[in-house]
């Protein structure tokens, strides 16, 4: 049967959802998508494949899925029809035909990250969901200099999940930064890489949260590294600040890229 490959974008409100992934008898984003698309085909089975599995309460501004339709739709036409059937915690931003050949996942070559840490004494009630709450002061130079440590290519198995299966833990971080917003008194940390491990980015905030609040030393990041001990990295942060930002599947147009590293699609 012939078959339209297409390549969407999403936005998404992780915060009522069990993750990306489609688990039995709980929401989440492929789940949704699924069953809004199945209608749409007419009693065709569609299947979404997404370029990251995000965790529950986890967001994304930019995901990337592809699926293969069974009849064609022009690109405007379908991207009305998902909007107007999606939950409204999904927005599609982009709809397009593309090569039968085309994997959202595989042929990402980078993704951007990044998390938000609300820093005031007293949680604001309007970022809850999507900043993770830290009263304690805190001070940019020294996580600055502990973000430069996560530059370049390194074995990561100190900040991946011990539930992780994947064997080969090396991966390439092309950018690591962080802005202080003084007036709302919210950080947000970015990070642009080839691919992340499971709860790589929350374990790697955790550490970097107690190197802001003075806890430990940005000399340590590269022994934490060095190390491969998942312990040695302390806690993982809470999924709400954590966001989706953008899949790249062009190497020029990754920030910081460098051909130091190959692509390890992952997360």
């Amino acid at each position: 049967m012939t078959t339209y490959r297409y390549k969407i974008v999403l936005s998404y409100d992780g915060t009522e959802f069990s993750g990306f992934q489609v688990q039995p008898n709980k929401r989440t984003i492929q789940g949704e998508l699924e069953k809004t698309l199945n209608k749409m085909s007419k009693g065709h089975t569609v299947k979404v494949h997404g370029a990251g599995r995000t965790d529950a309460g986890v967001h994304a501004r930019g995901q990337v899925v592809h699926f293969d339709f069974p009849f064609y739709i022009e690109p405007k036409g379908l991207h009305i029809g998902l909007n107007s059937m999606t939950p409204e915690d999904i927005t599609v931003t982009n709809v397009e035909l593309t090569d039968a050949d085309f994997h959202s996942r595989f042929q990402a070559k980078g993704k951007m990250y990044k998390y938000t840490i609300d820093n005031n004494q007293f949680r604001d009630p309007f970022i809850r969901h999507y900043a993770y709450h830290h009263r304690y002061p805190m001070t940019l130079e020294p996580v600055e200099e502990a973000m430069t440590y996560l530059i370049g290519t390194h074995d990561f198995t100190s900040f991946a999940s011990t539930k992780s299966e994947v064997e080969d833990k090396v991966r390439t971080i092309y950018q690591a930064s962080v802005e202080r917003d003084t007036s709302s008194n919210t950080w947000v940390f970015t990070f642009v890489g080839n691919g992340f491990l499971y709860n790589m980015i929350r374990i790697l905030m955790g550490i970097l949260v107690e190197v802001a609040s003075g806890k430990r030393l940005a000399s340590d990041i590269p022994l934490i590294i060095q190390s491969r001990d998942r312990e040695a990295a302390g806690k993982t942060l809470a999924p709400e600040g954590l966001c989706m930002e953008q899949v790249y599947y062009d190497e020029k147009d990754i920030p910081g890229f460098t051909d130091e590293g190959d692509d390890r699609p992952d997360a």
